[in-house]
């Protein structure tokens, strides 16, 4: 059995870094180390920011984001396109979008996929809300509902759920493409990837 090289506060900080996804026992042991190291310069910042953002942070209540501020900062900009309401399944999916800077539409985050086998049905989602944002302005404000939702089999099952429910709305519903992604080699790509690549295929 290993035994402790530090006194209990360190290992608990230690055991709370290695939850962060992403960072394992050694990856948060080092950055613990760096954390303790640069106390002054890193750790005190980083403490402060993560105690103020704990009082602020708050979740949109138009379309789910995360933010220190009701409505989130993308709700409240008037240059967002409000004709585009992107749906994505977690507030990490919207911001991946939104580093790419392709789309300047609004959002709506569902809070996750439909997972039958974990109890997560359509109660569980912010479906309804999303629902009421597309009847509410589709009096000519919402035009298109793009669905970028993950490319699995509960994020397939949730994009056809919803559709479903807005085919009644009349408004456009569209997704993601599916296929090749840029500098991929198709030797590397699964079957999977390659067959919805050759499916949405488009004429040149």
């Amino acid at each position: 059995m290993a035994r402790a090289v530090a006194g209990p506060e360190i290992e608990r900080l230690v055991q709370l870094l290695a939850r962060v996804p992403g960072l394992g026992p050694r990856s948060a042991r080092r950055a613990a180390l760096q954390l303790i190291k640069k106390r002054e310069a890193l750790m005190a910042p980083l403490a402060g920011a993560m105690e103020e953002v704990l009082a602020k942070i708050e979740t949109c209540p138009v379309c789910g984001n995360l933010d220190v501020k009701s409505p989130c900062l993308i709700c409240s900009d008037p240059t967002r396109d409000p004709t585009l309401i992107i749906v994505v399944a977690d507030v990490s999916d919207l911001w991946a979008l939104e580093r790419s800077g392709a789309m300047n539409a609004r959002y709506h985050v569902l809070g996750g996929t439909l997972s039958p086998l974990d109890g997560i049905g359509p109660d569980e989602l912010n479906i309804a809300g999303l629902i009421g944002r597309v009847r509410e302005g589709n009096g000519g404000a919402v035009g298109e509902v793009l669905l970028a939702l993950p490319a699995t089999v509960d994020g397939q099952t949730t994009a056809h759920y919803v559709t479903e429910l807005l085919r009644e709305t009349g408004v456009k519903v569209t997704r993601l493409a599916h296929g090749v992604p840029v500098g991929g080699e198709l030797d590397y790509l699964d079957e999977g990837t390659l067959t919805a690549a050759i499916r949405a295929r488009t004429a040149l």
